[in-house]
C-alpha cells in the first residue's frame, strides 16, 4: 500500500513534459529581448527560485502581475502558490508564446495557477483559464484513466481545485462512465459485474475479496481513491441511479483494503508509529467511521452484503474505539441479518491477559444474541429454521468460550439461557459445550455440574449422542438416568416395531384371502370373483413394505449393539442404586420411629432436584427430563423398579451375545 505525498512528487511533473523547461524558458526569454530590444526589466520570486522577465507579457495577461507591478520591478509569490516554481515556469512559456505540452499529469496545476494569476478573458482573448477548462472538459474527462490522474492531482491542489470545481467534475465524470460500464450498452464485457451476492453464504476472508475485486479493474481503481473523494462518488453513483447491489461491493472492497485486511493494519500502525497519532483522529478510525456511514440499513442491506463483512467491521470498530452510535448501527445490522452468518464469523475473545468471560468480544455477541431473541419474541408463531440455526451457532460459539478456567458456573449458564429452549432443536452443540465446560472445570461440585446440566434434554439427541453421555464420567447421575431410561423407551419401541413387522409379514399365509386392517397387504376379493380363479401370489410385497422391514431389522440390531456397549457403566449405575437403596431402608427405619418428623422432612438423593409429591404418569414413549426428590415410600419403590430395570436390560444384552449368529430368533419364529 502506497501512499503519495506532495513532497515525494511534483504536482506539474508529467512524464510526457520536457525535463528541461528552466533552460527553454531562458532561451524564450532571451530570444523576445533580440525581438524587441528590450532589456528585462522584473524579477519573479516563487519560493527560493527566481524569474527574471519582462514586464509587458506578464501584465498584459495577468491581472495579478498588474496590479502588482505597477510601482515595483520585483514581486514575491506567496507560499499558497499553487504548483510551486514548477508550474510558474510553465505559465511563464505560456506567457511568452510557447506551445507546452498539457497532459492530464499537469493541466490541474495549470489550471490553478492561471485563476491564481487572473489570467482570465478579461485581460486576454484565449487566456490560460479558457484553454485549460476546454482541455479538461474535452480531453480529460471523456477517459477514465485520464481522469483518475487528474483528480489524484487534485488532491495536493486543495482547496483551488475544489475551489474551481475541478474534483467536482471529475467525480461526476468518474460516476457515469462506472453506470455506463454496469450498463454495457455496447456489449462490451465478457463477463458480468462483480457482486458479493454469493458470498453471503461463506465466512468472511479478506483474501477472498481481494481476488474478487481484482476481476474488475474499474472498481479496483475506485477503492485506490483517497477516502474523502472515494465517499463522494460513492454519491454520486447512487444519485445517478446505480443499484445497491453494484454500489455496496465498492464499500466492502474498500473497506478491505483500507481498514481490514492484515497488510493495512501493519500499513496503518506503521504510520501511526511515525506520526504519533492515535485513537479516534488516526486515519484508520475515521476511514472506518465514514465507511458504516456510507453502508445502507434496513432491507437494502439484504443479501447485498455479507454479514460476515458487518462481524469484520465491528470486531475492527472495537480495537480503534468507534464512536457509541456506528458500533450500535452494525449491531443492528447484524441482528437483522443474524441468521444468514457463519459461527466463523463471531467476535472470538482474544487470548491474553483479559478474561474471555467478561471480554469486549463475549459482550457484544450477548448484546447482540438478546436483541435478537427480542425481536422474535413479539412475533406469535412457532420458532422458524433461522432461530434454530442461530440456537445451533450460539451454542458452538460457546465451545470456545468454555474453555476458559476462570468463567464460573453462574456467567456459564447466563450464557446458556441467553437463547430461549425453544429455539434448540439440537441439543448436540449444547451437550459438546457443557462437555467443554465440565472438562475445563473438574472441582465444581455435584451441585454446580447439576444446575449446569439442567439444560440438557436427552429427548433432542441422537442415539450416539446419548450413548456418549452414559459413557461419559463428568455428566450427573441424574442425565445418565434420564438417557438410559430414554433409551430404553427406544429399545422397546423398536423391538416392538420389529414384532409387529415380522407379524405382518406372515399375516397373509395366516389369515388366508380375508382382507383385515392389521393385514393391509392381504389380497382383498369382490363379490363377484370366483376363489378358484388363478391370481398373482401374495408372496409378492410393495418396495415400502420391505423397506419398513429393512429398518425394523436395522433398529432391532442397533438396539442390541448399544445396551452391549453400555453394559459396563449399567453395572456402576446398579452399585450406585444399591447403596441408595440400603440408605433408603435404613432411613425408613428411623422414620418410623419418629412419624411426625418423618412426615415434614424430605432428602435430595445423590445430589438430584425436588419433585412435586403428586404423581405423574408419562404417556408410553416420553422420557421424564429429571428424578426428583419424593417421600421415602416412593423412593425406595422407584429404586426398586429401576434396579429390576436394569438386571432385565444386562440379562437381555448377556443372551444376545451368547447367541449364535445363525440361531434364529424367537421373534422370527
Amino acid at each position: 500500500m502506497e501512499v503519495v505525498s506532495p513532497k515525494d512528487c511534483s504536482v506539474s511533473s508529467s512524464p510526457f513534459s520536457s525535463p528541461n523547461i528552466g533552460a527553454l524558458l531562458k532561451i524564450k526569454v532571451i530570444t523576445w529581448s533580440q525581438q524587441t530590444g528590450l532589456p528585462v526589466s522584473v524579477r519573479v520570486r516563487v519560493k527560493d527560485k527566481m524569474f527574471n522577465l519582462h514586464k509587458f507579457p506578464l501584465t498584459s495577461k495577468s491581472g495579478y502581475f498588474k496590479k502588482h507591478l505597477t510601482d515595483a520591478s520585483e514581486v514575491e509569490l506567496p507560499e499558497t502558490f499553487p504548483g510551486g516554481p514548477e508550474t510558474f515556469e510553465m505559465i511563464a512559456m505560456f506567457v511568452y508564446g510557447s506551445s507546452t505540452l498539457i497532459d492530464p499529469f499537469n493541466v490541474v496545476a495549470l489550471r490553478c495557477a492561471a485563476e491564481f494569476l487572473e489570467m482570465t478573458e478579461d485581460h486576454c482573448s484565449g487566456n490560460l483559464c479558457e484553454r485549460f477548462d476546454l482541455y479538461l472538459n474535452q480531453v480529460v474527462l471523456q477517459s477514465w484513466d485520464d481522469t483518475l490522474i487528474a483528480l489524484q492531482r487534485c488532491q495536493m491542489l486543495l482547496p483551488w481545485s475544489e475551489y474551481l470545481l475541478i474534483v467536482s467534475r471529475c467525480i461526476e465524470s468518474l460516476a457515469f462512465m462506472a453506470c455506463m460500464e454496469v450498463l454495457d450498452p455496447e456489449r462490451r464485457r465478457d463477463t458480468p459485474v462483480v457482486t458479493v451476492e454469493e458470498l453471503a453464504s461463506q465466512a468472511w476472508s479478506c483474501e477472498i475479496m481481494k481476488d474478487v475485486v481484482s476481476q474488475d479493474l474499474w472498481m479496483r481503481d475506485l477503492i485506490a481513491l483517497p477516502f474523502d473523494f472515494f465517499k463522494r462518488v460513492i454519491g454520486s453513483l447512487r444519485k445517478q441511479g446505480m443499484k445497491e447491489k453494484y454500489v455496496s461491493p465498492i464499500i466492502v472492497f474498500y473497506a478491505n483494503k483500507w481498514v481490514l485486511s492484515k497488510k493495512a493494519r501493519q500499513f496503518w500502525e506503521s504510520s501511526c508509529d511515525e506520526i504519533g497519532e492515535g485513537g479516534l483522529n488516526s486515519k484508520p478510525s475515521v476511514i472506518l467511521q465514514g465507511v458504516v456511514d456510507l453502508l445502507p440499513v434496513g432491507d437494502k442491506a439484504r443479501k447485498v452484503i455479507p454479514v460476515g463483512f458487518y462481524f469484520a467491521l465491528l470486531s475492527r470498530s472495537l480495537e480503534l474505539g468507534l464512536r457509541t452510535e456506528s458500533k450500535a448501527k452494525l449491531q443492528e445490522q447484524i441482528t437483522s441479518l443474524l441468521h444468514f452468518s457463519q459461527v466463523e464469523d463471531f467476535l472470538v475473545p482474544e487470548s491474553g491477559a483479559e478474561l474471555k468471560s467478561s471480554s469486549m468480544e463475549l459482550e457484544t455477541m450477548e448484546s447482540i444474541i438478546s436483541s435478537y431473541v427480542a425481536s422474535n419474541s413479539n412475533v406469535n408463531h412457532a420458532p422458524e429454521a433461522g432461530n434454530f440455526r442461530v440456537a445451533e451457532m450460539w451454542d458452538a460459539y460457546l465451545f470456545n468460550v468454555a474453555a476458559d478456567p476462570d468463567m464460573e458456573p453462574k456467567r456459564f449458564m447466563e450464557l446458556i439461557e441467553r437463547v430461549p429452549p425453544s429455539y434448540r432443536q439440537n441439543h448436540y452443540p449444547l451437550y459438546r459445550t457443557t462437555n467443554s465446560f465440565l472438562k475445563t472445570h473438574p472441582g465444581i461440585s455435584e451441585d454446580d455440574k447439576g444446575a449446569v446440566c439442567k439444560y440438557l434434554d436427552c429427548q433432542r439427541l441422537s442415539q450416539e449422542a446419548c450413548i456418549e453421555a452414559v459413557q461419559n464420567e463428568l455428566m450427573p447421575l441424574r442425565l445418565i438416568v434420564q438417557a438410559l431410561f430414554l433409551q430404553q423407551l427406544n429399545t422397546h419401541k423398536a423391538f416392538k416395531e420389529c414384532s409387529d413387522s415380522f407379524r405382518y409379514a406372515h399375516c397373509g399365509d395366516m389369515s388366508g384371502s380375508l382382507s383385515s386392517s392389521r393385514c393391509p397387504y392381504s389380497a382383498s376379493q369382490n363379490p363377484g370373483e370366483s376363489p378358484y380363479t388363478d391370481k398373482p401370489e401374495l408372496s409378492s410385497r410393495p418396495l415400502s413394505f420391505l423397506l419398513q422391514k429393512d429398518n425394523a431389522m436395522q433398529n432391532f440390531k442397533f438396539s442390541t449393539t448399544e445396551y452391549e456397549s453400555t453394559s459396563f457403566r449399567i453395572q456402576n449405575l446398579e452399585q450406585e442404586l444399591m447403596s441408595l437403596k440400603r440408605s433408603l431402608q435404613l432411613h425408613n427405619i428411623v422414620t418410623k420411629a419418629e412419624p411426625n418428623l418423618a412426615k415434614s422432612q424430605k432428602i435430595k438423593p445423590c445430589g438430584l432436584e425436588t419433585r412435586s409429591l403428586s404423581k405423574r404418569r408419562n404417556p408410553i414413549g416420553q422420557a421424564t427430563s429429571c428424578i426428583s426428590s419424593v417421600n421415602f415410600a416412593s423412593q425406595r419403590r422407584y429404586a426398586s423398579r429401576l434396579l429390576k430395570i436394569f438386571h432385565r436390560i444386562t440379562l437381555f444384552g448377556s443372551r444376545k451375545l451368547k447367541r449364535k449368529p445363525g440361531t434364529p430368533s424367537q421373534l422370527s419364529k
